[in-house]
């Protein structure tokens, strides 16, 4: 009986070889899900949760989120894969493969009597040579819009490509690291998937709630503001008092004085502004509400107001077209205003949206994802956001690799090299081997997933 029995009988105990068994058979496991996802030519996976809902994937990350893995080693190994796809954005199945063959070359110096801590060795060994040879064979380059669209082109072979690598450029002012958070990813079921496009502006997921309103709006100033135009209910817990009719009407038209006060402010700044030029816009994004009477206050002066518009949209706003953010209208004047070609609204059935583009210098763009239905929305989101982190990271690193297993196949190669094998004393330079094996297992896959020969690749050229 092993010493955890003794302190408790219920637990279960396995003897070393056992165990060492298990974990990599859950590895091999793990990796046997995931190889036949791998490269352009990959599977999709289905997935189906238990309410009967399906998701068609080949994202390893969304994979192995999705799926309900109990093994403790194949959780390690899962985590270790979605951490690099958080800081890559890509890469998730490589990974996976990866830890799946490094466990697999192991188990097989591991049989023939070779101890565990001797092949780890020669794996820190190889890892520390890979990296270095990572180093000299990386391609520096500087940023070019035709190199970072064959980028996106590796990340995910759509029409979307060009849109990802201008709304990168849109935001990027070098030397600043670009801030992906400045793109807005927005989504539309409508039309398919080609039908998905850049836009140098915002789009905001809804319209005008006054059907008189101006539904398109050339050469626009536009007015940002945190400002109810509405009546509001005091902070504190108070009541009005009143003995007639005439004191009821008094009190409603005090309060209603209160919100024309600021709509008269509201719209001087517009004649100010616009003057009596038919060819000027003037264009109100609020995000507190506005009443039915005082959207008619506006309709009557051609002013287009949209009303709740979400803070993030108000902070983009800023961005995109210029201006201050007002929290009063008492100090309202020009300078506070932005500007915009164009906003219109499209309507998509019951759905309003609202565009402003046409922008002068944009700081932040939209995304916008067309689909035909959930599942092929949430594929193509999945893909883009890949596509930003492998163009977002060319631009940060100035360099890139060439794929397709080049570098895999390269970087064997330099472990085999009889250079290297000098360096490598005793039994180490078995992990060492295992681990260039090892490294093989990214341009096999590829190649099985392709329908080529495997045996082509597994012999890699000696430096």
């Amino acid at each position: 009986m092993s010493a955890a029995q003794l302190l408790n009988p219920k637990a279960e105990s396995r003897r070393r070889g056992e165990a060492l068994r298990v974990n990599i058979s859950a590895g091999e496991g793990l990796q046997d899900v995931l190889s036949s996802n791998l490269g352009p030519t990959g599977t999709l996976k289905m997935l189906v949760d238990g309410a009967g809902g399906i998701k068609l994937t080949k994202d390893g990350s969304v994979l192995l989120k999705e799926m309900q893995i109990q093994n403790p080693t194949a959780v390690m190994i899962a985590r270790a894969a979605t951490a690099q796809d958080d800081i890559c954005g890509d890469g998730t199945t490589s990974v996976v493969l990866m830890v799946g063959e490094l466990l697999k070359q192991a188990d097989r110096y591991i049989s023939e009597g070779l101890h565990p801590r001797v092949l780890t060795d020669g794996y820190e060994l190889a890892k520390t040579e890979a990296l270095k040879f990572l180093d000299d064979f990386k391609l520096e380059r500087s940023v070019d819009r035709e190199l970072l669209l064959s980028v996106a082109r590796t990340s995910l072979s759509t029409k979307i490509n060009p849109s990802i690598v201008d709304a990168v450029l849109a935001i990027f002012q070098p030397p600043a690291i670009p801030d992906l958070h400045m793109i807005e990813i927005m989504t539309m079921q409508h039309r398919s998937a080609a039908d998905t496009q850049l836009i140098r502006g915002l789009a905001l997921d809804h319209g005008a709630r006054h059907p008189d309103m101006p539904k398109d709006v050339k050469n626009a100033f536009i007015l940002s503001l945190n400002v109810s135009l509405e009546y509001e209910k005091s902070e504190i817990n108070s009541g009005f008092y009143y003995n007639s009719a005439e004191q009821r009407e008094k009190l409603v038209e005090s309060e209603r004085r209160f919100v024309d006060e600021k709509l008269r402010k509201i719209v001087e700044l517009k004649k100010e502004v616009c003057g009596i030029d038919g060819k000027k816009g003037f264009v109100i994004v609020n995000q507190k509400g506005i009443d039915p009477l005082s959207l008619d206050v506006l309709v009557k002066n051609g002013i287009f107001a949209l009303r709740r518009a979400k803070r993030r949209n108000m902070e983009r706003l800023q961005l995109i077209c210029g201006g201050t953010a007002q929290n009063s209208v008492d100090d309202l004047s020009p300078k506070d205003l932005g500007w915009a070609g164009h906003v219109y609204e499209h309507q998509l059935g019951e759905e309003k949206y609202t565009f402003i583009e046409e922008v002068k210098d944009p700081k932040s763009v939209t995304i916008l994802i067309k689909g035909p239905n959930s599942h092929t929305i949430a594929q193509i989101k999945d893909a883009v956001r890949d596509g930003l982190r492998s163009v977002f990271n060319m631009i940060v690193d100035q360099s890139v690799v060439p794929g397709g297993g080049a570098y895999q196949v390269a970087c064997a190669a330099r472990l085999n090299s009889d250079e290297f094998r000098k360096e490598v004393k005793g039994k180490a330079k078995w992990g060492v081997q295992a681990f260039a094996d090892a490294l093989l297992v990214i341009p096999k896959t590829l190649a099985a997933n392709s329908g080529h020969d495997v045996q082509d690749c597994r012999k890699p050229p000696r430096l």
